[in-house]
């Protein structure tokens, strides 16, 4: 009974200490933003903390707000994937930019092109948080990935494509309706960049008609858990996924890294390198460019005059020239209405930001008509969706879905239609600056070639459930 009191006792003496420190860490950051100059918003809890990650939007947000306990900066800051809900709002209210004071370190965020461009363009002054590599080191990095993203290796993602689309469009149009879409995109785009970034090749498989996993694993099977686990890997590592003492989902992961390791390491040197280029796979190459395409999906289906616009282009480039026939060099450029309804969908369904960070020393950033300096250690954050849905550079009807606000011609012919360039920093889907993703020609390609096969003699609407009216 002793023992147990005593144990009692300091946890409770460490979860006391552990507030006094977040506090008092809160104040000193509070201190430092008001040196900023900027409004402040105040937050208990850090969006860096690892446990409130899991429970945020979970558990704790849905309380606070089902039982009334408040509507401030809290319960509209305090969880992941916030600015999505609240688009340009906060800036609307705030200004170019504001601070989120937090126990961890505050966090800047930044809704003004020119200004977002000039961060972008800064890469030694504002690096991310969490860079891996620099000088020597990235140019080595940046060398291996620009390997898998050449105009060379983009026939090879064209090909391959119109190859994945047509076996995944022969899969849907063989069931009465299609449940599958996100998962089965996931599928297209894993098979692609298995192809044309690992030189490996595999027929389509449907998510309803996918072999059974065999205790072997293949080549394939270990490259789809690692893509699919990629933040989970990151945050435990390889040697943690060795304990034998691991549920069984875990130990498939550990099981996957393993048999894909080897393969690997004929590639890159060390295993830092081949998981922090997984990741990188993961989010550029693999998962932007399937829920991209998965968001189209939808959005199409709520849009027949969209998909009578893409369609009559795919029929002007193509004509009833076969599949086989198709040709990346001569076909994609053509292909303008396909990509604005890729860059549209970007905008207002974004991938994660990239966060940036002053590292050590201060920054001078220009915002808003004036400069601002940033202190040390201060996370920099671009506002990607207040930045793709700011009235300011996308007019009034920002937060509506329209492909045509991106194509522009001189005359009504469809040839000598062009994608419209909007301001530099407006529009950051793949980041900016020297380390723009070099995943970005790859994405396009993917998508529009996957656009143009589905699109070129079929199309896409909802199926209402029971109880539902047709559109």
């Amino acid at each position: 009974m002793f023992t147990a009191r005593v144990g009692l006792l300091w946890c409770l003496l460490v979860a006391v200490g552990w507030a006094v420190y977040s506090w008092y860490c809160l104040v000193c950051n509070y201190l430092a933003a008001r040196r900023l100059g900027i409004p402040i918003r105040i937050i208990p809890i850090s969006h860096e903390n690892l446990v409130w990650m899991i429970v945020d939007r979970k558990i704790f947000i849905p309380l606070f707000l089902r039982f009334a306990l408040g509507s401030g900066s809290f319960t509209r800051y305090n969880w992941r994937g916030w600015g999505f809900k609240d688009k340009c709002r906060s800036h609307k209210e705030m200004g170019d930019a504001f601070v989120l004071v937090t126990p961890g370190r505050n966090f800047v965020y930044i809704c003004n092109a020119q200004t977002v461009a000039d961060v972008f363009q800064r890469r030694l002054d504002f690096p991310r948080p969490l860079e891996r590599y620099d000088g020597a080191q990235w140019q080595r990095h940046r060398k291996i990935l620009g390997s898998c993203f050449t105009e060379q290796n983009n026939e090879i993602v064209w090909t391959e494509t119109l190859c994945q689309a047509r076996d995944m469009l022969q899969h849907w149009i063989s069931r009465p309706s299609v449940r599958s879409t996100a998962d089965d995109a996931r599928t297209l785009s894993l098979d692609v960049l298995s192809c044309a970034g690992f030189g490996k090749s595999y027929p389509f498989h449907g998510t309803d008609s996918r072999p059974r996993p065999t205790s072997v694993m293949s080549y394939q099977e270990a490259l789809q858990t690692i893509l699919n686990n990629g933040i989970l890997l990151m945050v435990l590592g390889t040697r943690f996924l060795s304990f034998p003492f691991l549920p069984a989902k875990l130990k498939r992961l550990s099981h996957a890294t393993h048999a894909f390791k080897e393969y690997m390491t004929k590639v890159y040197e060390t295993e830092s390198e081949i998981y922090g280029n997984i990741f990188f796979f993961n989010f550029t190459g693999h998962d932007t460019t399937s829920y991209t395409l998965t968001f189209a999906m939808f959005l199409l289906a709520t849009e027949p005059s969209i998909q009578d616009w893409v369609e009559e282009e795919i029929h002007h480039v193509f004509g009833d020239r076969a599949l086989e026939k198709w040709n990346y060099n001569e076909d994609f450029p053509h292909l303008k209405r396909c990509l604005a309804v890729m860059v549209e969908t970007l905008r207002l369904y974004p991938p994660v930001s990239i966060a940036k960070y002053t590292g050590k020393k201060e920054q001078v950033l220009h915002v808003g008509g004036r400069d601002v300096t940033i202190p040390p250690n201060t996370l920099l954050i671009p506002s990607h969706v207040a930045l793709h849905t700011d009235p300011r550079y996308w007019g009034e009807d920002s937060l509506n879905w329209d492909p045509h606000r991106w194509v522009v011609s001189e005359s009504t012919s469809i040839a000598n239609e062009s994608i419209r360039q909007h301001e530099k920093g407006s529009f950051i889907p793949w980041s900016g600056g020297a380390r723009i993703g070099p995943g970005k020609m790859f994405s396009k390609v993917e998508f529009v070639a996957t656009m143009a096969t589905l699109f070129h003699h079929w199309r896409v609407e909802p199926v209402p459930r029971k109880g539902e009216t047709p559109l």
